[in-house]
Order: C-alpha cells, then structure tokens, then sequence
C-alpha cells in the first residue's frame, strides 16, 4: 500500500477548484468539475456547499458530510502543481 503525503491545508481558490497543501511541501489544485457528473458529487456545484468541508483528522481527506468525502491520495495523485 503506498503512503501518500497527508493534507496539511486546503482552501477554496476559485469555481470548483481546491488548493490543498500536503505534508510533503507540495502544493496542488484539484478541480472537482469533472466529478460533478457523479450522483455523490453533485452537491458540490452549490458553491456555498463545497466551501464548507472540514479535513479529516490525520489528514487523510476531505469531507463534506457523511456521503461526500475524497481521499487524500486522490487529490494528491490527480491535482495539479497550477491551477
């Protein structure tokens, strides 16, 4: 199993985009336009919504509620190093 850097930050930059910071000094932007098309996702498109997630403890993820949540690894593996 590979250990993936832990989300340290993450902040809302713009539209549907995330800047997260890991714990390996890198600083990534993910885009969850693409995942909108997924019933569990949808809710993100409500901008008040996808601003208010928390980061789970340890910084495995992010969470917006019991349903909606992405791992760490995700972000990190396809987010980008601009946005």
């Amino acid at each position: 199993m590979t250990n993936y850097p832990k989300i340290l930050s993450a902040e809302y930059y713009r539209d549907l985009i995330l800047k997260i910071s890991f714990s390996d000094n890198s600083i990534k932007y993910y885009n969850f336009e693409i995942l909108t098309s997924k019933e569990v996702f949808k809710k993100l498109t409500n901008l008040n919504y996808f601003k208010n997630f928390s980061i789970y403890s340890g910084g495995y993820g992010l969470v917006w509620d019991e349903d909606t949540d992405i791992a760490e690894s995700e972000l990190w593996q396809n987010g980008t190093s601009t946005p």
